[in-house]
């Protein structure tokens, strides 16, 4: 067989260049042979003795030179090749679809496997799938870090096209020719991670501990012991931040600051903030317990920022009602504890000096705009009938947005458009509502303070002005600048709240009757008929209410269920599931029920009459979402529940919403939840 092996570039142009000198050679003989014939035949001697010699050493010299070529080109593929099998790096090649087809030494080591290992890179590293590679992600390079058995590396991965090496040597491939393989390599940042993570766990956590009760506490203990209990108290706090090797430094009689490690702080967390249960220990004889409330502040970006995450932190737990921790971070917020119901406060100042700053802000507003949540409820509505009088009593224009009028709502709110002692205006839509806003009017938000759920979140922003007054507790998503804020969760509705406040505007305000009704139905579907939430000013609020013309019969009429809704809800409860043995879950169906979500809420209210139960779930199907009522008598936070699936309420009375979900992925998201809840110690069994 003929040798096909041939030289080219450089290395033949070398190797030819004697031979191009004989050439030049018998160029300058014939110039010569003009110049001297002697001297011509002398050099064309020379020349002949020349080519002759240089034909024959290249004829001679060049198998020779070949063999010693491809020997060097072999030897130092082989260099190249164990260079790179015992490159410290991690190095593998894949096929297009994602094979392992070789790898070197570093990348067996790393992964654990012997020479020769050829299945898919996605069941060594469950993070690189098929979607992630180049070439197929229309890529040519990729990089993303990732996590393997205790290491962290950043994975590069290339595009190698075949047709590109191809063009490169002596092979001869197809134009549409596509074929490549992908070069990874991984570079291991284990070492910068772990310095990286010290650092960051060495950065600075604020924290501020104020105790929700302390003149309580103090009034049940006898005088000469007081100051034994706030030394115990003290004492107790003290020695806790201490063992996490934090400061904590007492800045006023029920107030601390508390600064630490992250990594202190991440093991509060994981020990879920048990200092609350601690204080709860201190016990001299004083008939209430002190409970706690912490706001921690992480992450941020600078020590101001952490603080002011800490302050954040603690308005959020005490809005809330206390007895919890909260940790605010840049991008989310934690929530521990909060079992215990707040402990109403039994002086009435800040519900008179709220009145008093609600006045004068309304006294100086053209026109005052009155809105609750979505898909209002007796409650709203009837708080937001109490602000409508406080504007008239300021002689104000007062108007409710209220866009949906369930069925269980009708009949209260007729009341009002059927009578001619109110305008026709009073009640109108968020579209209505946005065209007839001016410059200087105030928003009054009532029963609800996260904005994205009220009847018009777009006024939010149309108003300077924003007043607040809520009875549920405060989430990571609130009503940011308000003017006036006066949020208590201990307060059984927004009603009582309202109610108290209209005590203070005026001596000689009076309510209409059907005004004081709406008010009056407000307190009594939110207590479940004074059953729930029930304190001393509900009752001096239903009182007031019952002063100014609210009559029990009228209101209990308003409020009876037809055939069906009744039919509905015992179908609820009889068809509920005891789940672990102590949760009722069950569906309340919206066929010819005009209001199912109020129906399932009663029937939640129901199941809690069956002993063993902790908590109630009910979960309506009403208009493409569904709807869960929670309720609990007193073990269990169904607010905590709630949140964890983006919803939220009070310790014993919450709800959610679940969109584009069916009715059997909520049940599971429930039990999930729970199951979770349970195994993380934030539920007991």
């Amino acid at each position: 067989m003929k040798n096909s092996v041939k030289l080219k570039g450089r290395l033949k142009s070398f190797l030819q260049s004697s031979l191009y000198l004989g050439f030049l050679l018998i160029a300058v003989d014939i110039l010569i042979y003009m110049i001297d014939y002697r001297a011509g035949l002398i050099l064309s001697g020379f020349i002949i003795f020349y080519m002759a010699i240089i034909v024959s050493m290249m004829f001679y010299n060049k198998p020779v030179i070949m063999n010693e070529l491809v020997s060097f080109a072999t030897q130092y593929g082989q260099i190249q090749r164990r260079l790179l099998r015992d490159l410290e790096l991690p190095h593998a090649l894949l096929d297009d679809a994602g094979k392992v087809i070789w790898t070197n030494t570093a990348f067996e080591r790393l992964v654990h496997q012997e020479k020769g290992y050829r299945k898919s890179i996605t069941t060594l590293f469950p993070f690189i799938t098929k979607d992630k590679l180049p070439g197929i992600n229309g890529q040519d390079e990729v990089e993303f870090d990732i996590e393997y058995m205790s290491g962290y590396y950043t994975a590069k991965l290339k595009k190698i096209s075949l047709k590109e090496m191809a063009l490169n040597s002596d092979i001869i491939v197809a134009e549409d020719y596509d074929g490549y393989l992908i070069a990874l390599y991984l570079f291991d940042k284990t070492a910068l991670q772990i310095a990286l993570r010290e650092v960051d766990n060495q950065s600075l956590a604020v924290a501020l501990i104020y105790l929700d009760n302390y003149d309580e506490a103090l009034e049940s203990v006898e005088e000469v012991r007081r100051s034994l209990l706030i030394a115990l108290i003290d004492r107790k706090v003290n020695k806790y931040i201490a063992s996490l090797d934090g400061i904590c430094k007492k800045l006023e009689k029920d107030k601390y600051f508390v600064i630490m490690r992250k990594e202190a702080a991440m093991q509060l967390q994981e020990n879920r903030f048990d200092l609350l249960e601690d204080v709860k220990t201190v016990n001299i004889g004083n008939e209430m317990a002190v409970t706690i409330s912490i706001g921690m502040g992480l992450d941020g970006l600078s020590y101001t920022q952490n603080y002011e995450f800490a302050r954040n932190a603690i308005d959020i737990a005490l809005g809330r009602g206390g007895d919890q921790a909260v940790v605010k971070m840049p991008s989310n917020v934690a929530y521990y504890g909060g079992k215990s119901q707040q402990v109403e406060k039994s002086t009435r100042v800040k519900a008179r000096v709220k009145a008093h700053a609600l006045k004068e802000i309304i006294s100086v507003k053209d026109e005052v705009y009155v809105m609750g949540h979505r898909m209002g409820d007796v409650d709203s509505f009837g708080a937001s009938v109490g602000i409508y009088r406080i504007a008239k009593e300021l002689d104000k224009k007062a108007h409710i947005i209220l866009n949906d009028v369930t069925a269980s709502m009708k009949p209260m709110v007729d009341m009002f458009k059927n009578n001619e002692e109110y305008e026709d205006d009073m009640i109108i839509g968020s579209a209505q509502a946005l065209e007839m806003v001016g410059n200087n009017a105030v928003l009054v938000v009532v029963d609800i303070n996260r904005p994205s759920i009220t009847e018009c979140p777009e006024l939010l922003k149309r108003c300077k002005s924003v007043v607040v007054l809520d009875h549920h507790r405060q989430g990571a998503e609130i009503i940011e600048n308000a003017t006036l804020s006066y949020i208590e969760a201990y307060a059984s509705s927004a009603c009582e709240m309202v109610s108290e406040i209209l005590q203070y505007i005026s001596d000689n305000l009076r309510l209409r009757p059907e005004e004081a009704d709406c008010m009056y139905s407000g307190i009594m579907i939110d207590t479940n008929n004074f059953m729930t939430k029930t304190g001393v000013r509900t009752f001096e609020a239903a009182a007031f209410l019952r002063r100014n013309g609210a009559d029990v019969t009228r209101v209990r009429k308003l409020f009876r269920d037809g055939a069906a809704e009744y039919k509905a809800k015992a179908d609820a409860v009889s068809q509920a599931e005891i789940y672990r043995q102590a949760y009722a879950i069950s569906v309340c169906t919206s066929e010819d029920v005009p209001s199912p979500t109020v129906i399932g809420a009663q029937a939640a209210n129901e199941l809690l009459n069956i002993k063993g139960i902790k908590a109630s779930f009910i979960l309506t199907p009403y208009n493409g979402i569904i709807y869960i009522s929670a309720r609990s008598i007193d073990e269990v936070n169904v607010q905590v529940i709630m949140e964890r699936m983006g919803g939220g309420g009070h310790l014993n009375i919450a709800g959610a919403q679940i969109e584009n979900g069916s009715i059997e992925e909520g049940i599971v998201a429930i039990k999930r939840t729970l199951d979770a809840m349970i195994e993380e110690g934030e539920l007991e069994e």
